[in-house]
């Protein structure tokens, strides 16, 4: 059972910086956009979701690694 449990824990893969800093900025313009009305409310929260989703992701990719699941990954 323990096993089993062990497998159906999620690997993250590294992501750039480039990605948290495309997050921030999607979400800082959809924002703005939709306060100035150039973009309707509904494509404005699709968007924003959508980044927000977008940074959670790179925040989570940043956890470390154990030094002992590096070294099963560098195998």
């Amino acid at each position: 059972m323990k096993k089993q449990l062990r497998k159906l824990r999620y690997q993250t893969i590294p992501l750039s910086g480039a990605f948290m800093l495309t997050s921030m900025l999607g979400f800082l313009v959809v924002t703005i956009y939709t306060i100035y009305e150039r973009i309707s409310l509904t494509w404005g929260f699709a968007f924003d979701l959508i980044f927000v989703i977008m940074f959670i992701a790179s925040v989570a990719s940043i956890t470390p690694v154990f030094p002992s699941e590096l070294d099963k990954k560098r195998s």
